[in-house]
């Protein structure tokens, strides 16, 4: 999943780089994905070595679901998806129970795979965890898999799920749905064992109007759906490598295709698909990249959906199928490290998973630095430290602004909401540890661990102990004066950042620093701001540039130097997201009156959390300034965003 900042290669590198490597963009239309040239590997056993999950009511180590079956129909009109769900169940000899998380489902009846009707109970409602679905089963007598079908449907404001209308889509004609799983909202339409550490294939039959299609985070077995009855179409479905149920995603709208190579392409509302393939083009060349680096692909397809602007987050590595937000689509390929990010999930995350969300570092901070390996592999060294030291600001930020224990990569959530832990520190100390081992141990050898990490733990639910049991085991090798150096249990157990750490640094950012300083400490022009000739890192910089020093909630600039910048760098105008963001936390934080027209803009038309959380915080705490622009501008835009953002900023403004 991508929070933190991120996409900041230079659009001018990046464009002569494509142009010149990979042609011309994908022919765009309606295209059915094409069969990989390597298939996805076989399915191996799932792991069995569980740890408890504070976030679950399952108790696999007693009964564990292997596999689900779905069978569901969507009903736009009700905004529900309604159906059954089998479970492979298998479990400890004299097992008499499985226990499920179920979280705004309405479950009708349990029964067994000949129909007969088993004993179900839900338990007490937690606000987090929702509750446990306990079905009573048959004794395991040992090593045999049991089948329970619970008949269901979800509610309209499962979490999970966005039911957008024709008005909110790209196209305006059709509706359409997506889910957003991580981290425990899968339970909300799926009635399964919602923990990391529980890993499940899956299969699907999805029947939706006639008139859309249906992707999900699998192989698509029925490219152009088949018959279901009038007006309708069913679509099926299987993964067989097992995944942490988060994965489990699914996707219903007017949708095209248009492929980049015979293993990757990219689907999209039919009048975004040809921006949307020019931009993603770069991904056939990362997946090269990130295989070379780190071994073999192991999912056969790898795919990106581009939602609609609600999407919450910039992109979810859901296996075979990114989903990925439409603010990436700058027109100049400039924000395309979000896909590295995502496909690097296929090793960190999607193969090697955070066995619970007190470690969630583990899925974020190794996918942050092999995204920026990959980013290196493809666009060189200077482009991947600009961003190294543009997130390395991010990092700063976040430990001034969080309590010392939640600045550790291993957290204790235990009673917390796991989105507790999706911050920078996952992201970027997690990067930043990693790195660190990479410079201390040198990059061959860390490149030699780094693959065998994946290689052994592949399938298997990782905690920070099994972690640190490996680098000990097949990097260190005993020796004491690396072990020493590196400072392992510092950068897991404690807040803050080890001595050892070492900030990266980009000499393309000294004249961007020495531009900020005259612009904003001299009180220069901004027409003498070299902004033509920079790249999108340098701009980022130079826009989320402070004086040092700055007090929390002071002013830093005129009313003069806002409209000087706005007007000469044309901000109000400016169509890369990231850096209206930027633009925009300067200005709001300075009560900068003219750019509440572009902020009411931005936070109407996207829904990514990433930008709307922050943007709001700010206006809140600028007082009897920010708070009713604040709350005029939620009260529009709260009805547009997916629950995880909304849930959200409801914390800082309140439900209008």
């Amino acid at each position: 999943m991508t929070l933190k900042l991120v996409g900041r290669v230079s659009a001018l590198a990046l464009a002569a780089a494509l142009a010149t490597s990979l042609g011309a963009c994908a022919t765009t239309g309606e295209i059915t994905p094409m069969t990989p040239l390597v298939p996805a590997a076989p399915a191996p056993a799932p792991a069995t070595d569980y740890v408890n999950d504070a976030h679950s009511y399952a108790r696999p180590a007693e009964a564990r679901v292997t596999h689900v079956d779905l069978d569901l129909a969507a009903d736009f009109a009700a905004k529900t998806l309604a159906g059954k769900a089998t479970l492979d169940v298998t479990g400890r000899p004299g097992a008499p129970e499985v226990v499920l998380d179920a979280k705004m489902l309405d479950i009708k009846g349990v029964t067994d795979a000949q129909g007969r009707a088993l004993q179900w109970s839900l338990g007490a409602s937690d606000p987090i965890k929702g509750q446990p679905l306990t079905v009573r089963i048959p004794a395991f007598q040992g090593g045999e898999t049991q089948k329970i079908v619970i008949d269901y449907s979800t509610r309209p404001d499962a979490s999970a799920l966005q039911w957008l209308s024709p008005q909110q889509t790209a196209g305006g004609q059709k509706p359409y749905l997506f889910s957003q799983g991580q981290a425990i909202l899968t339970r909300t339409w799926i009635p399964t064992q919602d923990s990391p550490g529980v890993r499940q294939s899956y299969t699907a039959r999805i029947t939706a109007p006639a008139d859309l299609t249906v992707v999900m985070s699998a192989e698509q077995l029925t490219p152009k759906g088949e018959a279901a009855g009038a007006g309708t179409k069913a679509w099926r479905f299987k993964l067989d490598n097992p995944i942490p149920p988060y994965l489990i995603a699914i996707g219903v709208g007017d949708l095209a295709f248009a492929p980049f190579d015979e293993r990757t392409g990219v689907w999209a509302e039919p009048s975004q698909l040809q921006a949307s393939a020019h931009e993603l083009q770069p991904t056939a060349e990362m997946v090269d990249a990130a295989e070379a680096l780190y071994g073999p692909y192991r999912w056969g397809r790898y795919d990106l959906l581009v939602l609609p602007p609600s999407f919450p987050f910039g992109g979810m590595e859901n296996p075979m199928l990114t989903f990925a937000t439409p603010t990436i689509i700058a027109g100049d390929r400039s924000l395309v490290s979000l896909v590295a990010h995502e496909l690097a999930h296929s090793w960190s995350g999607n193969l090697v998973t955070n066995a619970t969300w007190d470690d969630f570092w583990l899925n974020e901070g190794f996918t942050s630095y092999f995204e920026n390996r990959i980013m290196e592999a493809v666009y060189g060294r200077d482009a991947a430290v600009q961003e190294q030291v543009l997130a390395w600001g991010g990092l700063q930020d976040e430990l001034k602004a969080l309590a010392p224990a939640d600045t550790r990569l291993h957290l204790e959530l235990t009673g917390r909401d796991p989105d507790d832990g999706m911050n920078t520190i996952a992201y970027d100390k997690g990067a930043a540890f990693l790195r660190t081992i990479e410079q201390i141990a040198g990059r061959e050898a860390f490149d030699a661990w780094l693959r065998g990490y994946f290689e052994r733990n592949a399938w298997r639910p990782m905690t920070s102990e099994r972690f640190l049991e490996d680098i000990r085991a097949h990097l260190i090798k005993g020796d004491a004066g690396l072990e020493q150096r590196l400072q392992l249990n510092a950068w897991v157990y404690e807040p803050g950042l080890p001595s050892n750490v070492q900030a990266p640094v980009s000499h393309a950012f000294e004249p961007v620093d020495a531009a900020a300083r005259a612009f904003y400490v001299a009180k220069g022009p901004a027409s003498a701001v070299p902004w033509k000739d920079w790249n999108t890192q340098q701009r980022l910089r130079f826009l989320s540039w402070r004086p040092e020093g700055l007090a929390a909630g002071a002013d830093w600039l005129t009313p003069a130097q806002l409209a000087d910048l706005e007007s000469t760098l044309k901000l109000d105008r400016e169509g890369n997201a990231e850096l209206v963001f930027a633009w925009l936390q300067a200005a709001l934080a300075n009560r900068y009156e003219p750019a509440v027209a572009t902020a009411d803009r931005f936070l109407t038309s996207q829904g990514r959390r990433k930008f709307v959380l922050p943007l709001f915080q700010t206006l809140w705490a600028e007082g009897d300034w920010g708070r009713p622009i604040a709350t005029r501008i939620y009260a529009k835009a709260r009805p547009l965003y997916h629950p995880v953002t909304s849930n959200s900023v409801d914390q800082v403004v309140g439900r209008p």
